[in-house]
Protein backbone atom coordinates (compact mmCIF):
# COMPACT_ATOMS: atom_id res chain seq x y z
CA UNK A 1 0.00 0.00 0.00
CA UNK A 2 1.28 3.45 -0.44
CA UNK A 3 2.09 5.98 2.33
CA UNK A 4 -0.48 7.94 4.06
CA UNK A 5 1.16 11.07 2.61
CA UNK A 6 1.40 10.44 -0.81
CA UNK A 7 -1.90 8.61 -0.67
CA UNK A 8 -3.61 11.90 0.85
CA UNK A 9 -1.65 13.96 -2.15
CA UNK A 10 -3.14 12.20 -4.77
CA UNK A 11 -6.60 11.72 -3.44
CA UNK A 12 -5.98 15.74 -2.94
CA UNK A 13 -5.51 16.21 -6.86
CA UNK A 14 -8.39 14.11 -7.65
CA UNK A 15 -10.77 15.61 -5.75
CA UNK A 16 -9.59 18.77 -7.26
CA UNK A 17 -10.28 16.97 -10.37
CA UNK A 18 -13.73 16.18 -9.68
CA UNK A 19 -14.63 19.26 -8.51
CA UNK A 20 -14.23 20.40 -12.06
CA UNK A 21 -17.87 21.27 -13.95
CA UNK A 22 -18.23 18.94 -16.75
CA UNK A 23 -16.31 19.95 -19.92
CA UNK A 24 -18.93 20.49 -22.85
CA UNK A 25 -17.50 18.60 -26.54
CA UNK A 26 -18.14 20.11 -29.15
CA UNK A 27 -21.71 19.36 -31.16
CA UNK A 28 -20.34 17.99 -33.94
CA UNK A 29 -20.40 14.30 -34.03
CA UNK A 30 -16.81 13.60 -34.28
CA UNK A 31 -15.21 11.96 -37.44
CA UNK A 32 -13.05 9.22 -35.81
CA UNK A 33 -15.48 6.96 -34.09
CA UNK A 34 -14.29 3.61 -33.37
CA UNK A 35 -10.79 1.77 -33.03
CA UNK A 36 -12.51 -1.25 -34.40
CA UNK A 37 -10.55 -2.31 -38.07
CA UNK A 38 -7.98 0.94 -37.19
CA UNK A 39 -4.38 0.35 -37.65
CA UNK A 40 -3.20 3.10 -35.04
CA UNK A 41 0.78 4.05 -34.82
CA UNK A 42 3.06 5.16 -31.70
CA UNK A 43 4.40 8.64 -32.63
CA UNK A 44 7.27 10.19 -30.13
CA UNK A 45 7.45 13.29 -31.60
CA UNK A 46 10.42 13.64 -28.82
CA UNK A 47 13.36 14.53 -31.66
CA UNK A 48 14.79 18.29 -31.24
CA UNK A 49 17.31 20.10 -33.40
CA UNK A 50 19.31 23.22 -31.98
CA UNK A 51 17.82 26.24 -32.00
CA UNK A 52 18.61 30.24 -31.48
CA UNK A 53 17.84 30.01 -27.39
CA UNK A 54 19.16 26.01 -27.36
CA UNK A 55 22.60 25.87 -29.55
CA UNK A 56 22.90 22.47 -27.79
CA UNK A 57 20.12 20.89 -27.69
CA UNK A 58 20.47 17.66 -29.57
CA UNK A 59 17.39 16.11 -27.85
CA UNK A 60 17.43 12.44 -28.92
CA UNK A 61 19.42 13.13 -31.55
CA UNK A 62 22.74 13.59 -30.06
CA UNK A 63 24.49 12.96 -26.14
CA UNK A 64 27.26 15.53 -25.57
CA UNK A 65 30.19 13.17 -24.32
CA UNK A 66 32.64 15.04 -21.46
CA UNK A 67 35.27 15.28 -24.33
CA UNK A 68 33.12 17.30 -26.42
CA UNK A 69 32.20 15.07 -29.44
CA UNK A 70 28.54 14.64 -30.19
CA UNK A 71 27.66 10.82 -29.91
CA UNK A 72 24.50 10.08 -31.69
CA UNK A 73 21.89 8.38 -30.07
CA UNK A 74 19.42 6.87 -32.97
CA UNK A 75 20.53 3.87 -35.19
CA UNK A 76 18.16 4.84 -38.20
CA UNK A 77 18.76 8.08 -40.07
CA UNK A 78 15.36 9.08 -41.41
CA UNK A 79 14.69 9.78 -45.17
CA UNK A 80 14.89 13.77 -45.16
CA UNK A 81 15.18 14.16 -49.46
CA UNK A 82 11.55 15.43 -49.10
CA UNK A 83 12.53 18.37 -47.33
CA UNK A 84 11.94 22.06 -48.28
CA UNK A 85 14.53 24.80 -48.49
CA UNK A 86 15.10 25.52 -44.95
CA UNK A 87 13.52 22.23 -43.49
CA UNK A 88 15.13 20.57 -40.88
CA UNK A 89 18.87 20.83 -38.96
CA UNK A 90 22.49 20.66 -40.67
CA UNK A 91 24.69 17.98 -38.78
CA UNK A 92 28.35 17.32 -38.65
CA UNK A 93 28.47 14.96 -41.33
CA UNK A 94 27.85 14.77 -44.94
CA UNK A 95 27.14 11.23 -46.56
CA UNK A 96 29.44 8.72 -48.58
CA UNK A 97 28.62 11.05 -51.53
CA UNK A 98 28.89 14.27 -50.18
CA UNK A 99 25.67 15.17 -49.70
CA UNK A 100 25.01 17.19 -46.13
CA UNK A 101 23.46 15.12 -43.72
CA UNK A 102 20.49 16.67 -41.98
CA UNK A 103 17.79 15.99 -39.41
CA UNK A 104 14.15 16.74 -39.00
CA UNK A 105 12.74 18.22 -35.84
CA UNK A 106 9.67 17.77 -34.14
CA UNK A 107 9.33 21.51 -33.40
CA UNK A 108 8.71 22.25 -37.17
CA UNK A 109 5.01 21.87 -38.37
CA UNK A 110 6.21 20.83 -42.07
CA UNK A 111 8.09 18.18 -40.85
CA UNK A 112 5.41 17.14 -38.59
CA UNK A 113 2.99 17.68 -41.36
CA UNK A 114 4.75 15.09 -43.95
CA UNK A 115 4.91 12.80 -41.62
CA UNK A 116 0.67 11.75 -41.27
CA UNK A 117 0.42 13.24 -44.65
CA UNK A 118 2.45 9.60 -45.25
CA UNK A 119 0.21 8.57 -42.96
CA UNK A 120 -2.39 9.45 -45.13
CA UNK A 121 -0.95 8.15 -48.21
CA UNK A 122 0.03 4.83 -46.79
CA UNK A 123 -3.72 3.98 -45.36
CA UNK A 124 -2.41 4.48 -41.41
CA UNK A 125 -5.23 5.37 -39.58
CA UNK A 126 -4.09 7.67 -36.97
CA UNK A 127 -1.45 8.03 -34.00
CA UNK A 128 -1.14 7.80 -30.75
CA UNK A 129 0.94 11.17 -29.80
CA UNK A 130 3.74 10.10 -26.89
CA UNK A 131 3.44 12.66 -23.98
CA UNK A 132 6.14 11.79 -21.02
CA UNK A 133 5.03 12.89 -17.67
CA UNK A 134 8.32 12.41 -16.32
CA UNK A 135 9.66 15.78 -18.37
CA UNK A 136 6.61 17.71 -17.68
CA UNK A 137 8.24 20.12 -14.50
CA UNK A 138 10.92 21.17 -16.85
CA UNK A 139 9.59 24.22 -18.40
CA UNK A 140 11.85 23.98 -21.46
CA UNK A 141 10.51 20.33 -22.28
CA UNK A 142 6.98 21.14 -21.30
CA UNK A 143 7.07 24.00 -24.18
CA UNK A 144 8.93 21.73 -26.61
CA UNK A 145 5.97 19.19 -25.96
CA UNK A 146 3.07 21.56 -25.85
CA UNK A 147 4.23 22.59 -29.89
CA UNK A 148 5.32 19.10 -30.78
CA UNK A 149 1.67 18.21 -29.95
CA UNK A 150 -0.23 21.16 -31.77
CA UNK A 151 1.82 20.27 -34.54
CA UNK A 152 0.71 17.02 -34.26
CA UNK A 153 -2.72 18.20 -34.05
CA UNK A 154 -2.99 20.56 -36.99
CA UNK A 155 -0.99 18.14 -38.94
CA UNK A 156 -3.60 15.22 -37.87
CA UNK A 157 -6.83 17.43 -38.41
CA UNK A 158 -5.56 18.35 -42.50
CA UNK A 159 -4.42 15.09 -43.10
CA UNK A 160 -7.71 13.49 -42.15
CA UNK A 161 -5.86 11.19 -39.84
CA UNK A 162 -6.71 10.47 -35.87
CA UNK A 163 -5.00 10.65 -32.99
CA UNK A 164 -5.05 10.74 -28.91
CA UNK A 165 -3.04 11.46 -26.15
CA UNK A 166 -0.72 8.31 -25.07
CA UNK A 167 0.92 9.77 -21.43
CA UNK A 168 3.96 7.58 -20.76
CA UNK A 169 4.61 6.95 -17.66
CA UNK A 170 8.19 5.53 -17.79
CA UNK A 171 10.19 7.13 -14.88
CA UNK A 172 6.98 8.09 -12.83
CA UNK A 173 5.73 7.60 -9.35
CA UNK A 174 2.96 7.94 -7.62
CA UNK A 175 3.84 12.01 -6.80
CA UNK A 176 4.13 12.52 -11.01
CA UNK A 177 0.33 11.18 -11.19
CA UNK A 178 -0.92 14.72 -10.13
CA UNK A 179 1.43 16.11 -12.97
CA UNK A 180 -0.42 14.10 -15.04
CA UNK A 181 -4.29 15.01 -14.03
CA UNK A 182 -3.22 18.79 -14.45
CA UNK A 183 -2.09 18.62 -17.57
CA UNK A 184 -4.98 16.42 -18.79
CA UNK A 185 -7.08 19.11 -17.05
CA UNK A 186 -5.16 21.59 -19.21
CA UNK A 187 -5.39 19.84 -22.93
CA UNK A 188 -9.07 18.83 -22.12
CA UNK A 189 -9.69 22.84 -21.18
CA UNK A 190 -7.71 23.79 -24.20
CA UNK A 191 -9.69 21.71 -26.66
CA UNK A 192 -8.36 18.56 -27.23
CA UNK A 193 -11.79 16.70 -26.93
CA UNK A 194 -13.22 18.89 -29.74
CA UNK A 195 -10.62 18.79 -31.97
CA UNK A 196 -11.55 16.92 -35.81
CA UNK A 197 -8.70 14.38 -35.25
CA UNK A 198 -9.40 13.12 -31.58
CA UNK A 199 -9.81 9.72 -31.94
CA UNK A 200 -13.17 8.16 -30.20
CA UNK A 201 -14.42 4.90 -29.74
CA UNK A 202 -17.59 3.03 -27.48
CA UNK A 203 -18.67 6.73 -27.90
CA UNK A 204 -15.82 8.35 -25.57
CA UNK A 205 -12.58 9.62 -26.59
CA UNK A 206 -9.69 7.59 -26.12
CA UNK A 207 -6.74 8.08 -23.65
CA UNK A 208 -4.00 6.36 -23.38
CA UNK A 209 -1.94 5.47 -20.62
CA UNK A 210 1.64 3.74 -21.06
CA UNK A 211 3.34 1.87 -18.55
CA UNK A 212 0.69 0.46 -16.22
CA UNK A 213 1.29 -2.77 -14.00
CA UNK A 214 5.38 -3.47 -15.09
CA UNK A 215 7.46 -5.10 -12.79
CA UNK A 216 9.93 -3.20 -10.55
CA UNK A 217 8.31 0.59 -11.43
CA UNK A 218 7.41 2.62 -8.43
CA UNK A 219 3.44 3.27 -9.80
CA UNK A 220 1.05 1.51 -7.24
CA UNK A 221 -2.32 0.02 -8.14
CA UNK A 222 -4.44 2.20 -5.72
CA UNK A 223 -2.81 5.30 -7.22
CA UNK A 224 -3.73 4.88 -10.57
CA UNK A 225 -7.27 3.80 -10.21
CA UNK A 226 -7.56 7.35 -8.39
CA UNK A 227 -5.82 9.02 -11.42
CA UNK A 228 -7.59 6.93 -13.83
CA UNK A 229 -11.46 8.29 -11.71
CA UNK A 230 -9.91 12.00 -11.68
CA UNK A 231 -9.03 11.89 -15.52
CA UNK A 232 -12.62 10.72 -16.78
CA UNK A 233 -14.24 12.89 -14.39
CA UNK A 234 -12.48 15.72 -16.10
CA UNK A 235 -13.20 14.40 -19.59
CA UNK A 236 -16.80 15.14 -18.96
CA UNK A 237 -19.85 13.19 -18.30
CA UNK A 238 -19.45 10.79 -21.38
CA UNK A 239 -16.02 9.78 -19.39
CA UNK A 240 -13.43 7.79 -21.32
CA UNK A 241 -12.24 5.13 -22.88
CA UNK A 242 -8.52 4.63 -21.61
CA UNK A 243 -6.10 2.08 -23.28
CA UNK A 244 -3.91 0.91 -21.30
CA UNK A 245 -0.20 -0.15 -22.53
CA UNK A 246 0.54 -2.63 -19.86
CA UNK A 247 3.37 -5.79 -19.79
CA UNK A 248 3.25 -8.66 -22.20
CA UNK A 249 2.29 -11.14 -19.19
CA UNK A 250 -0.15 -8.86 -17.85
CA UNK A 251 -2.58 -11.75 -17.34
CA UNK A 252 -0.28 -14.13 -15.69
CA UNK A 253 1.64 -11.26 -13.85
CA UNK A 254 5.15 -12.89 -14.63
CA UNK A 255 8.00 -12.54 -16.38
CA UNK A 256 7.34 -8.22 -17.18
CA UNK A 257 4.66 -8.13 -15.16
CA UNK A 258 4.15 -7.03 -11.38
CA UNK A 259 2.84 -10.21 -9.81
CA UNK A 260 0.65 -8.01 -6.99
CA UNK A 261 -2.87 -9.31 -7.67
CA UNK A 262 -4.11 -5.35 -7.41
CA UNK A 263 -2.96 -4.50 -10.97
CA UNK A 264 -5.66 -6.89 -12.12
CA UNK A 265 -8.08 -4.20 -10.64
CA UNK A 266 -6.33 -2.23 -12.95
CA UNK A 267 -6.92 -3.93 -15.50
CA UNK A 268 -10.70 -4.65 -15.11
CA UNK A 269 -10.76 -0.17 -15.01
CA UNK A 270 -9.76 0.06 -18.25
CA UNK A 271 -11.58 -0.91 -22.07
CA UNK A 272 -8.74 -1.45 -24.01
CA UNK A 273 -5.61 -3.46 -22.97
CA UNK A 274 -2.54 -3.16 -25.15
CA UNK A 275 0.37 -5.60 -23.97
CA UNK A 276 3.97 -3.94 -25.24
CA UNK A 277 6.24 -6.69 -27.20
CA UNK A 278 8.83 -4.66 -28.35
CA UNK A 279 11.84 -7.25 -27.54
CA UNK A 280 9.67 -9.83 -26.08
CA UNK A 281 10.43 -12.22 -28.99
CA UNK A 282 13.36 -11.68 -31.72
CA UNK A 283 11.85 -13.63 -34.53
CA UNK A 284 9.10 -15.58 -36.43
CA UNK A 285 9.19 -18.65 -34.22
CA UNK A 286 9.39 -16.72 -31.09
CA UNK A 287 6.09 -14.57 -32.39
CA UNK A 288 4.17 -17.74 -33.16
CA UNK A 289 5.24 -18.85 -29.50
CA UNK A 290 3.78 -15.90 -28.18
CA UNK A 291 1.16 -15.93 -30.09
CA UNK A 292 -0.10 -19.81 -28.53
CA UNK A 293 0.70 -19.19 -25.34
CA UNK A 294 0.30 -15.37 -24.89
CA UNK A 295 -1.87 -13.50 -27.42
CA UNK A 296 -4.69 -16.25 -28.04
CA UNK A 297 -5.05 -16.65 -24.28
CA UNK A 298 -5.32 -13.11 -23.70
CA UNK A 299 -8.14 -12.13 -25.98
CA UNK A 300 -9.86 -15.14 -24.90
CA UNK A 301 -9.51 -13.57 -21.22
CA UNK A 302 -10.43 -10.07 -22.34
CA UNK A 303 -13.12 -10.59 -24.72
CA UNK A 304 -15.15 -13.12 -21.24
CA UNK A 305 -14.46 -9.68 -19.19
CA UNK A 306 -15.86 -7.07 -21.85
CA UNK A 307 -12.38 -6.03 -22.63
CA UNK A 308 -10.65 -5.59 -25.50
CA UNK A 309 -7.19 -5.91 -27.11
CA UNK A 310 -4.78 -3.46 -29.25
CA UNK A 311 -2.18 -6.07 -30.03
CA UNK A 312 1.72 -4.58 -30.34
CA UNK A 313 3.72 -5.51 -33.42
CA UNK A 314 6.70 -4.27 -34.16
CA UNK A 315 9.47 -4.36 -37.33
CA UNK A 316 12.58 -4.53 -35.26
CA UNK A 317 14.69 -3.49 -32.49
CA UNK A 318 18.26 -1.86 -32.26
CA UNK A 319 19.99 0.72 -29.98
CA UNK A 320 23.60 0.65 -29.89
CA UNK A 321 24.12 4.15 -30.45
CA UNK A 322 22.22 5.11 -27.68
CA UNK A 323 23.72 2.61 -25.03
CA UNK A 324 27.04 3.47 -26.32
CA UNK A 325 26.07 6.86 -25.12
CA UNK A 326 25.40 5.62 -21.71
CA UNK A 327 28.46 3.94 -21.71
CA UNK A 328 27.00 0.39 -22.66
CA UNK A 329 27.29 -2.13 -24.87
CA UNK A 330 24.48 -3.11 -27.58
CA UNK A 331 24.58 -4.98 -30.79
CA UNK A 332 23.26 -3.13 -34.16
CA UNK A 333 20.65 -4.68 -35.58
CA UNK A 334 19.88 -6.71 -32.29
CA UNK A 335 16.41 -8.04 -33.46
CA UNK A 336 16.55 -7.87 -37.10
CA UNK A 337 14.28 -6.89 -39.45
CA UNK A 338 14.34 -9.52 -42.26
CA UNK A 339 13.56 -7.50 -44.89
CA UNK A 340 9.97 -6.59 -43.02
CA UNK A 341 9.09 -10.56 -42.93
CA UNK A 342 9.31 -10.32 -38.96
CA UNK A 343 6.79 -7.18 -38.92
CA UNK A 344 4.60 -8.62 -41.73
CA UNK A 345 4.43 -12.31 -39.82
CA UNK A 346 3.29 -10.59 -36.69
CA UNK A 347 0.57 -8.69 -38.32
CA UNK A 348 -0.62 -11.79 -39.75
CA UNK A 349 -0.60 -13.64 -36.43
CA UNK A 350 -2.41 -10.99 -34.57
CA UNK A 351 -4.95 -10.24 -37.58
CA UNK A 352 -5.92 -14.19 -38.52
CA UNK A 353 -6.19 -15.25 -34.61
CA UNK A 354 -8.87 -12.29 -34.66
CA UNK A 355 -7.72 -8.94 -33.61
CA UNK A 356 -9.70 -6.61 -34.28
CA UNK A 357 -6.97 -2.98 -33.99
CA UNK A 358 -3.40 -3.02 -34.07
CA UNK A 359 -1.16 -0.89 -32.74
CA UNK A 360 2.43 -0.17 -34.61
CA UNK A 361 5.41 1.05 -32.48
CA UNK A 362 6.52 3.09 -33.65
CA UNK A 363 5.67 5.56 -36.78
CA UNK A 364 9.18 7.51 -36.20
CA UNK A 365 11.19 5.78 -32.88
CA UNK A 366 14.92 5.45 -34.54
CA UNK A 367 16.79 5.41 -31.14
CA UNK A 368 15.53 1.92 -30.70
CA UNK A 369 15.30 1.31 -34.90
CA UNK A 370 11.43 0.02 -34.46
CA UNK A 371 10.65 3.30 -37.11
CA UNK A 372 8.43 2.58 -40.28
CA UNK A 373 8.46 6.10 -41.89
CA UNK A 374 10.98 6.79 -44.60
CA UNK A 375 14.65 5.71 -43.82
CA UNK A 376 17.80 5.82 -45.80
CA UNK A 377 17.94 2.55 -47.26
CA UNK A 378 21.17 2.03 -47.93
CA UNK A 379 25.19 3.15 -46.97
CA UNK A 380 25.49 5.80 -49.87
CA UNK A 381 23.30 7.84 -47.88
CA UNK A 382 25.09 7.55 -44.69
CA UNK A 383 27.90 9.44 -43.15
CA UNK A 384 31.55 7.35 -43.13
CA UNK A 385 32.66 7.28 -40.11
CA UNK A 386 29.36 6.14 -37.96
CA UNK A 387 27.61 3.07 -37.38
CA UNK A 388 23.61 3.53 -38.55
CA UNK A 389 21.61 0.56 -39.28
CA UNK A 390 20.28 0.69 -43.70
CA UNK A 391 17.24 -1.06 -44.61
CA UNK A 392 19.37 -3.23 -46.78
CA UNK A 393 21.39 -4.67 -43.87
CA UNK A 394 19.63 -7.96 -44.54
CA UNK A 395 20.28 -8.45 -47.48
CA UNK A 396 17.13 -6.14 -49.28
CA UNK A 397 17.19 -3.50 -51.27
CA UNK A 398 14.42 -1.94 -49.94
CA UNK A 399 13.02 1.50 -51.03
CA UNK A 400 13.12 3.82 -48.24
CA UNK A 401 9.43 3.78 -47.90
CA UNK A 402 9.39 -0.46 -47.91
CA UNK A 403 8.16 -0.23 -44.19
CA UNK A 404 4.92 1.98 -45.02
CA UNK A 405 3.81 0.12 -47.85
CA UNK A 406 3.90 -2.97 -45.61
CA UNK A 407 1.62 -0.96 -43.19
CA UNK A 408 -0.90 -0.29 -45.98
CA UNK A 409 -0.96 -3.87 -46.61
CA UNK A 410 -1.19 -4.29 -42.67
CA UNK A 411 -4.11 -2.10 -42.60
CA UNK A 412 -5.83 -3.87 -45.83
CA UNK A 413 -5.49 -6.91 -43.96
CA UNK A 414 -7.00 -5.65 -40.58
CA UNK A 415 -9.92 -4.25 -42.61
CA UNK A 416 -10.68 -7.57 -44.28
CA UNK A 417 -10.11 -9.61 -41.18
CA UNK A 418 -7.15 -11.87 -43.07
CA UNK A 419 -3.58 -10.97 -43.96
CA UNK A 420 -2.05 -13.57 -46.69
CA UNK A 421 0.84 -14.82 -44.92
CA UNK A 422 3.28 -13.20 -46.76
CA UNK A 423 2.90 -9.82 -48.20
CA UNK A 424 0.87 -9.20 -51.28
CA UNK A 425 1.48 -5.40 -51.78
Amino acid sequence: MIGATRRRLLLSAACAALALPALRRSDAAPLHTTLHRRHVVGYQGWFICPDEQNRDDWFHWFHRMQDGRLQPTFDMLPDTSEFEEGEGCPTPWTDRGGRPVRLFTAQDARSVRRHFRWMREYEIDGAAMQRFVSVLANARRRAQLDRTLANVRAAAEAEGRSMFLMYDLSGTDDSGLRVLIEDWRQQVEAGQLRSPAQQFHGGRPVLGLWGLGFRDRPLTPDAVLDTIAALRRIAGSGGLTIVAGVPAFWRTGTRDADPSPRWQEVYAAVQVLSPWTVGRYADAAGADTYLRQVLRPDMAQAAASGKEMLPVIFPGFSWANVMRARQREARLNQIARRCGAFYWHQAANAVNAGAGMLYTAMFDEVDEGTAIFKLVPDLSGQPADSAFLPLDVDGCALPADWYLQLARGVTRGLREGRLAVRPEL
